[in-house]
Formats: structure tokens, sequence, C-alpha cells
């Protein structure tokens, strides 16, 4: 592990994790679609995986997400869901309470999205977050200063989406994994398939899943 450096006092930005281990990890955006079937994946088979939750999606405010097919449980479980996930060792990030293009808001209004969901997960999951990962993961200056006003160690983005089919949309010319990726998927209908998918992928390449906590620790991102 290669120590992780912030810029100004400024939380780091961070779109892989510097090893040379032929590790990746997961991460999984929003919370519309909260089917049972996949948390019992994660309990069952304790993948480590890090939730990233938006505040109207786990209360089904607004319209879901439904890229990976027709919606079954949009908003199943709201909070308890996480709840759920959380005994299941997957930690409950922040990813605003609203969801804007941050860029569009002034630093007050972004204080308010990140301060308001990192209050609203602590009060709900019982853990107040410590990362988070900005909407269309677009930011500024003032986002990373809001962050750092509202507890957050680091700015997660990534270095490959998740597509429906468990299909990896790269980032990079050559299309193919790296070690210490972080990939994105959505809390999205057919989740538990998808996510199946991805997973075997990710082994018949050799690579492991990693703790993201447990090595952004060993880079010294607290």
């Amino acid at each position: 592990m290669r120590p992780i450096g912030r810029t100004g006092g400024l939380p780091p930005v961070i779109s892989s994790i510097p090893t040379k281990r032929k590790v990746v990890f997961l991460t999984i955006d929003d919370g519309w679609e909260q089917d049972p079937g996949f948390a019992a994946q994660i309990r069952d088979q304790r993948i480590p995986v890090t939730a990233f939750a938006m505040r109207d999606a786990v209360e089904a405010k607004g319209t879901p997400d439904e890229a990976g097919g027709r919606a079954r449980y949009v908003g199943a479980g709201k909070w308890g869901y996480f709840r759920q996930l959380r005994d299941a060792g997957v930690p409950v990030e922040n990813h605003t309470l609203t969801h804007p293009d941050l860029r569009l808001l002034g630093r007050d209004a972004q204080r308010r999205e990140i301060c308001g969901a990192a209050k609203l997960i602590g009060k709900q999951v019982g853990a107040r977050p410590t990362l988070f990962r900005p909407p269309f993961g677009v930011y500024n200056t003032d986002t990373l200063t809001a962050a750092k006003n509202c507890g957050m160690t680091a700015v997660l983005l990534w270095t490959a989406t998740v597509q429906p089919g468990g299909k990896i949309a790269y980032q990079v010319p050559d299309k193919r994994l790296r070690p210490g990726d972080i990939l994105l998927m959505h809390f999205r209908p057919n989740l538990a398939r998808d996510f199946r998918v991805l997973v075997e992928k990710i082994r018949r390449r050799g690579y492991e899943l990693g703790n993201l906590q447990a090595y952004l620790a060993a880079a010294r991102v607290r």
C-alpha cells in the first residue's frame, strides 16, 4: 500500500486504491431498489461491499432508477433495509440527501446536502459516515470544503461502472481490471442477479474482493 495524501488539508479524492495486490472494491449507490435477495446474498456470503445511501432514494421520494428493468422493491424497507445491510457488515456511507449536481450549489447548500445526509445516516443506521460520493462524480472546491466540515475523510469516485447484466464499463483504454479498482453499481432492479454475475466475473479474472475501509485505513485515510 502507498499512502494517500491530502491537498491543502481537504479530503483526498480517490478513484482507486494504491495497491499492487489483485484486489478490487465494490460500491453501490443510491438505495431505490431494496431487494431482500441481495441483502441475503451479502449476509450469507460475507462479500465486502460499501453502500453510499441517498435519502430520497432510500425513502422512495421521486422517480426510481429502472435502468436494470422494472422496479419491484422501491423503498421496500427504507432505512430498515440499510440496517439489515449494516448488520451484514456493509458500511453505509454518504451520497447526499437529494442527488443534486453540487457544482450548481453554493457552499452552504452543499453543506446542507452533505451534513444533512451524514446526520440522517448516523441517526438511522447508528454510525455516522466518513466517506462521501458526490452525485454524478462531479465536485468543486466548495464540495471538498463542505465534505471536510461535515466530517468526511475522503471523497470516493470510481474507475469502472457496472451496467445491467453485470457488464463492466471500463474507464481505461485497455478495458480491463486493475489492482485497486473501485467499481460502481446501483441499487437497481435485478441487483442480486447482476451482483452474482459480477462477483463470478471478478474471481474468474484472478481478483479478490477487498474491504474498502481496511485498505483506506492502511493508506492512512481516516
